[in-house]
């Protein structure tokens, strides 16, 4: 097969990711079936992932190894703050829900068990900086105990009182969580630098940093565009499928809005970054847990659907699952290949579970 001048296959292939993004904004006025509206939006979001990955790594270089963490989660959170806040719009509070336990699942299950696989094929031990992922840690765990606790009230409240004493109860939990983020990053941007992950210098800088904001700018819009396509079928598809909103955020909305993450991570640990490909995962699930959920619980109520803290059992025991074993696995400060089989192992698990449940059984608190 022939091509024209300056085209050739390699070419063709490069440009194609590009095209779902058109497409994906030309289904919704063509009326085409929501299954294929949904995994178009879907796939339009991993070539968007990977810009906002390169650019943040572009800008990270040349704000230093203390901010980079942050902003790559920043950056990689993107997408998925936009497809909270437009589901909320919505009023699909179950699948934002879903989505914010499904991306702390996702960074410490299949992102942080798949780099430790990349990083294990290159070398039998993979060592890191086992004070910072401590760190971290902790405030995850507080992350599970603040979906748990309005669970718990949720259950043990009296019916007359449990609907109008839940949102309250949220409110006050969300801005506790913001504070201890507001604590966190005075931790590892001021008082504690040195144990926020190393490795993030060192990158050759192709980009200025005009083309770098830009460039985020353009993927960010972009990526606003296909997550209201992605978004607006997500109830039709659901049914379609027969899937429940649960298994939908924590497995498929959470698994695309972490391309950035996973890409970003495993790239690292592949090139014996394992302190970077760490903290992106930790930082990304920190940023989900302790800043994206309680924002998003204040804006629920101007947008017309609140959203609380009550989370279903599931979601809470798979998040606190999730901790539990990536806190085994990292807190020596070593890892293997097995360690992240191990990992990705429990994540498959959890979503052939989460495919099974009864959609009803999968929102019961407890």
């Amino acid at each position: 097969m022939t091509f024209p001048r300056g085209l050739d296959a390699r070419s063709l292939l490069r440009a194609l990711p590009w095209l779902l993004l058109p497409a994906a904004m030309a289904s919704a006025p063509l009326h085409a079936p929501a299954p294929l509206r949904f995994a178009l939006g879907g796939a339009a979001l991993v070539p968007l992932a990977g810009v906002l990955g390169v650019a943040t790594e572009q800008l990270a270089a040349r704000l230093g190894p203390v901010a980079a963490g942050l902003l790559n989660a920043t950056c990689g959170n993107a997408a998925e703050l936009i497809i909270a806040i437009l589901a909320l719009r919505r009023g699909l509070v179950a699948v934002v829900q879903a989505s914010l336990s499904g991306s702390i699942i996702a960074n410490l299950l299949l992102v942080l068990g798949a780099a430790l696989l990349a990083g294990g094929l290159r070398r039998p031990v993979q060592r890191f900086s086992a004070l910072a992922a401590e760190s971290q840690l902790g405030s995850l765990a507080l992350a599970v105990f603040a979906l748990l606790l309005p669970a718990v009230f949720f259950h043990l409240a009296s019916l007359a009182h449990r609907e109008e004493l839940a949102w309250p109860l949220s409110l006050g939990v969300a801005v506790v969580l913001l504070a201890v983020y507001a604590a966190a990053l005075l931790f590892s941007l001021r008082t504690h630098r040195h144990l926020v992950g190393a490795g993030e210098g060192g990158r050759t800088l192709t980009w200025s940093t005009r083309r770098a904001v830009v460039v985020l700018l353009f993927a960010g819009g972009a990526t606003a565009a296909a997550s209201e396509v992605l978004v607006g079928s997500v109830e039709e598809t659901a049914h379609a499928l027969s899937l429940g909103p649960v298994f939908l955020g924590v497995v498929v909305v959470a698994m695309l809005g972490n391309a950035a993450e996973h890409a970003a991570a495993v790239f690292l640990a592949w090139r014996e970054q394992m302190d970077a490909a760490i903290s992106v995962c930790l930082a990304s699930s920190l940023q989900v847990a302790l800043f994206v959920t309680p924002v998003l619980v204040l804006l629920s109520l101007p947008l017309g659907h609140p959203m609380t803290l009550v989370f279903s059992a599931v979601e809470v025991m798979a998040v606190a699952m999730a901790v539990a074993l990536a806190g085994l696995v990292i807190l020596n400060g070593e890892s293997n290949w097995l360690e992240g089989v191990q990992l990705l192992a429990l994540y498959v698990i959890l979503a052939v579970c989460l495919a099974l449940l009864p959609p009803g059984e999968a929102l019961r608190p407890f």
